[in-house]
Formats: structure tokens, sequence, C-alpha cells
């Protein structure tokens, strides 16, 4: 069987995972290209939101034909979800991709992403609830009783930044407007799905995506990416609070000098600690996991 290909246009970031037929991943790779910039206000993918993920779309294109591919899936979330030109964005990526795409509901969201993230765990006794934090939405999803309950909250480090906290050192006020934001989609996600309440306290949390990989990065003091170190490394939660208290001091242009902090993340990073932050708290979690492992690897592994 031949190579398939998985791409990821998300609000914050584009990315591939090109995968042998046995799941053996030959090539991982993520650009920067904030695709949701402005579409929480406009409900549009601007138009140089959409060169930046073209071009991207492009150069990954070269990167699959290396490799052979001709088979693969490309998906989109938030951004495009939210977007009133989806589905331009959507017929043009692939016709330059040359695979199949299609716009994940946050359902579909959730339950790929618990399926990557949790492929590779030890067994615990406790449920597993993973938390992936895009740059749009932030889904939440446990496996309960064989059947996966998820759901997609309307939160993301670019558009709670773009909402509340703006560009540089974050004030008290703006830091107090972003968490009434988290903690009401936090009600409606409860409200929603009433089977979290009986996980509070109870839950092993791991964490996914950006936010989640970048905190790992900073906290190993990393200057340059080590998946060894940063897959399913613990973090506890006085150590998510104590980075939220010292990046939200510095500017943007500081945070991209500390080891670890990846270009692009350091205006919006503040903002998903934030969100991962109240998630603990709202489960009462102590201790968070993180996985490399995640969305990418959900959808590869329903393709085989």
């Amino acid at each position: 069987m031949a190579n398939v290909a998985v791409l990821d246009c998300g609000s914050n970031s584009t990315r591939l995972l090109i995968a042998a037929h046995d799941g053996t991943t030959l090539q991982r790779e993520m650009r920067i290209t904030r695709l949701s910039a402005g579409v929480d206000s406009s409900n549009t993918l601007s138009r140089e939101a959409l060169q930046r993920t073209y071009d991207t779309l492009s150069e990954y294109r070269a990167m699959m034909d290396v490799h052979g591919v001709s088979r693969g899936l490309l998906v989109a979330t938030s951004a495009v979800r939210d977007a009133t030109n989806g589905a331009e964005f959507l017929a043009r990526a692939a016709q330059i991709t040359g695979v199949a795409s299609r716009i994940l509901t946050g359902t579909e969201e959730a339950a790929f992403s618990y399926a990557g993230a949790t492929s590779g765990l030890d067994p615990d006794s406790r449920p597993t609830l993973i938390v992936d934090i895009g740059g749009g939405s932030t889904e939440l999803a446990v496996r309960l009783d064989a059947v996966v309950c998820g759901y997609s909250m309307q939160l993301g480090c670019v558009r709670v930044t773009e909402r509340t906290l703006g560009a540089g050192v974050v004030s008290s006020g703006a830091r107090s407007a972003a968490m009434v934001m988290i903690e009401a989609e936090l009600d409606r996600a409860f409200d929603a799905v009433p089977e979290f309440t009986q996980l509070v306290g109870a839950v092993r949390l791991v964490g996914l995506a950006g936010t989640v990989a970048t905190l790992a990065q900073l906290d190993a003091g990393l200057s340059v990416y080590e998946r060894a170190a940063v897959h399913h490394r613990r973090l506890a939660r006085a150590d998510v609070q104590a980075w939220c208290d010292r990046l939200g001091a510095l500017t943007p242009a500081q945070r991209l000098e500390l080891p670890g902090m990846v270009p692009g993340r350091e205006d919006v990073l503040v903002a998903g600690l934030y969100i991962l932050d109240a998630v603990m708290g709202r489960f009462a979690a102590e201790e968070l996991l993180s996985s490399e492992d995640d969305i990418l690897d959900g959808v590869a592994s329903s393709l085989r």
C-alpha cells in the first residue's frame, strides 16, 4: 500500500503528516499561517491569510511527491467552519494538494484528536480526557462506556487574544476579561456534556496542539525541538500558572527570546495557557500529560 498524507489547516498553523501504510511516521511538518486572523470579527478568511496557507500547501505537496503520496486527506477546522468563504478555500486547497478535503465538525475534531492522542498511552484506571487547544476552538473529549463524548468550545488562543488580550503586556483587566470569556465557554461545555461533571477530580488529563507543545518546550528549556523531551512530558498546574504570570508580564518580543518559544506563538500563547489553566481548574486536575500525537495521527489511522 502507498504512503498517505494528512494535512490539517488549523486556525493558527498548517500541518502535515506523511505516514507509511503500517503507521510509521515518515515526515511531520508545521508552519504558522494564522488562517484565522480576523475571522472572529469579519467571518471571512483574509486574502493574506489565504495566500500564506496556499503557499504552505504548495510546499507540502512537493514533500508529498518526494514520498510518492497519491492518497490522503486535508481537514479544516474552526477558522474554515466559521468563514463565509470556507468552501472557496477548501476547493483551492484540494486543487493544490491533489487530495480530498473536508471541513470537520467540532465533534469530529474532538473524536480524531482523542484517537490520535490516546493511541500510545499507557493504561490508566482513570478516564482519559484530552484537551486540544487550537487557534479558534478548544476540544474536550473522553471515552465513557466505549463512546467518545466530545465538545468543541468556541475558544482558542487566537480568538481569545483578538477579543480580550490584544498585543503587549497583559493588563489585569484584560486577563479578567479573558477568564470571563473562558469560564463562560466551560459552563456551556458542562451543560452540553453532563458526563464531564463526573470526571472532576478523577481524570487523567492529556493536552495536545501548539499551546501545550510550546509550554512543554519552555518548561524543558529547549532551544531546539526534541520530540522525546516534549512527548508525554508531565506538567503540574502550578507550572502552568507560573508560566501564565511570567509570560503575561512580557511583551511578545521578550517572550520570543525565551528558550523554547516557537516563533508565531509568542503573541497568542498566554491566551492558550489561560484556557489550559481554566480547564485544569474546572476538572480539578493538578497534572497534565503533553502529547505530540494528535488529530493528524487520528485522521491518518482512519485512512489505513
